[in-house]
């Protein structure tokens, strides 16, 4: 019970963390901090792949269609591990990929949302 309730703590910092970022997505912080809530223990713990991190991170994916949309969701992903000091840097790079999900870029605390996601027509 402890180990959930700092989980809720952490996505809880996360959201707040990172809310204020905004643009004319659609898709907010707090949407991909939800989906992804179940990769933290992956992600910072060295703990296993739980389904529901894969759920979260493919449902993003799905939300995600548009380039502001996208950029969005890249900024959230990049403020939420600069939030994550323990954060393991491989799995997080590695996270879309084990989940069967591809994405143009890596997660990463330097990742360049403006750069890297882009949708050509």
């Amino acid at each position: 019970m402890a180990g959930l309730m700092k989980l809720a703590c952490l996505v809880l910092a996360c959201m707040i963390v990172v809310g204020p970022i905004t643009t004319n997505a659609a898709l907010s912080c707090g949407t991909v901090s939800g989906n992804l809530a179940a990769c933290i223990g992956y992600l910072t713990q060295n703990g296993p792949l739980p389904r529901g991190c894969c759920t979260g991170v493919t449902n993003l994916n799905n939300m995600a269609r548009t380039t502001p949309d996208r950029q969005q969701a890249c900024r959230c992903l990049v403020g939420a591990a600069n939030s994550f000091p323990t954060l393991n840097a491989a799995r997080a790079a590695g996270l879309p990929k084990a989940c069967g999900v591809n994405i143009p870029y890596k997660i990463s605390k330097s990742t360049n949302c403006n750069r890297y996601v882009v949708i050509s027509l």
